[in-house]
């Protein structure tokens, strides 16, 4: 296992870098062909969120691995690669699965805890299957990432220590009232209609707020989510949906706004903020969840509102409190790592056990063929006896010694024991490898859909 990543969040950039650096849908498909299309990555995917864009790649060569990587990140991104390069961090072998494990348990989140990023590992592992980028490593990888996730979540209390991002952010926005109250009564637009938006509307609709408007460019979409909500199996608030032109109009009208939508530019300028307030007494509350931000920051500037954004939730999530479960989570992480890695090491000599399992069988074959061409006479039973018998002491033999090689290779620094065995019996290397394709290809076609 030789994998990589190479990435930048919340954590390594601030928030200018990262909203200037953020990978639309097609530029992340870009972004993986090209990866791959490049030496020295031989599968790769791309980890893209509104806080941190990661990619991952399968390399035969670290230091070029590093620096093709970084290159394809500033090019698709379209930060200059010296500007970049600061806010970079990189991961390889262990500790990239270790980085992995941590995001997917929420704790490398902006809310320590939250869940959501489930779902993006989950979509980030469907995008490089789609594509045909991820191999059996990173199909393997994130796999197991989606599952220690969901551990870390039903084994522990880290939903107590974090919530979701739109939880957060309205928290902030209601400041020290409780939510709830905060929300009761008021009025909400929701710009956008994707899993972020479609979580604050609901968000919004169970903390009690009295009609919610939602506005997209794609009217169907709105009109789907907003039929959801109404419906009495849904949250029973009043909501309806509006086109993307209206929006000026709904503002006019709304307490409380949240937007999160996929536009390279501003939904909302400050003018139009200015222009929506002018006249009203009561305040206007607006939450930019988008990266690169939807609604123009200096509308915090505007007298009768309060705007929190990415950049302020960071800053605020800076202090938050860490719960005592995060230690337990760490421990799974570090478990699941160690058992990640010996699996990936055991799984590195199965093709060449099995290659050697495979030589041991024609030399039977052969030598039972040559006993048969110096004794005609043995009839079918006593052929098969002698055969039975040949094989027995062969497997014998190779039991043993294979348990053991498979045993130490899963250990750390166990990679060299496949060398050792090839060497050792003069195993064809085009064998090994053709074991290995054949297990690669059975590997797509198990993984493909388990998402």
């Amino acid at each position: 296992m030789s994998l990589l990543v190479v990435g930048l969040s919340h954590r390594s950039a601030p928030v200018s870098i990262l909203e200037r650096a953020s990978l639309s849908a097609d530029t992340q498909a870009k972004l993986l062909q090209d990866t791959l299309a490049a030496e020295p990555a031989a599968e790769a995917t791309v980890l893209a969120t509104c806080n941190r864009i990661e990619l991952y790649a399968d390399v035969d060569k670290f230091h070029a691995g590093v620096a093709e990587l970084s290159t394809l990140l500033a090019q698709h991104s379209g930060v200059g690669l010296d500007e970049l390069t600061p806010y970079l961090y990189v991961h390889y072998e262990d500790r990239a699965v270790h980085h992995l494990f941590s995001v997917a348990c929420g704790l490398d989140s902006m809310v320590v805890g939250e869940g959501q990023i489930l779902g993006q590992i989950k979509d980030t592992l469907a995008l490089g299957q789609d594509l045909h980028t991820a191999g059996r490593l990173l199909n393997d990888l994130f796999q197991q990432a989606l599952r220690v996730g969901k551990r870390a979540h039903s084994e522990t209390g880290i939903d107590r220590a974090g919530q979701s991002l739109v939880t957060f952010g309205l928290e902030q926005l209601a400041q020290d009232t409780d939510v709830e109250t905060w929300a009761k009564g008021k009025r909400a637009l929701v710009i956008g209609a994707g899993s972020m938006s479609s979580l604050a509307a609901a968000t919004l609709a169970r903390s009690g707020v009295s009609e919610i408007v939602i506005a997209n460019r794609t009217l169907a979409r709105a009109e789907r989510l907003a039929q959801i909500l109404g419906e009495a199996g849904g949250t029973g608030v009043p909501a309806r949906a509006a086109e993307m032109v209206a929006v000026g109009d709904e503002l006019t009208r709304a307490d409380v706004v949240v937007s999160c939508t996929g536009a390279t530019g501003l939904v909302l300028t400050a003018e139009a903020v200015e222009d929506a307030v002018r006249g009203r007494r009561a305040p206007l509350f607006l939450l930019d969840l988008a990266m690169p931000r939807d609604i123009d920051a200096a509308a915090h500037r505007i007298p009768g509102v309060r705007l929190v954004d990415i950049e302020s939730l960071a800053e605020a999530s800076a202090d938050a409190p860490m719960a005592a479960d995060v230690d337990q989570v760490r421990g799974i992480v570090s478990d699941e790592v160690a058992a990640f890695g010996a699996a990936q090491r055991a799984a590195h000599i199965t093709p060449t056990v099995v290659a050697l399992r495979t030589m041991a069988a024609e030399v039977v074959a052969g030598e039972v063929a040559r006993l048969e061409g110096r004794l005609p006479g043995l009839d079918d039973k006593q052929r098969a006896e002698i055969t039975q018998t040949v094989r027995r002491v062969v497997d014998k033999l190779l039991h043993a010694p294979t348990v053991r090689v498979k045993q130490l290779a899963s250990e750390p620094g166990g990679a060299g024991y496949a060398d050792a065995l090839r060497t050792l019996f003069d195993l064809d290397p085009e064998t090994v490898a053709s074991v290995s394709r054949a297990d690669l290809n059975d590997a797509d076609v198990k993984n493909r859909g388990r998402v």
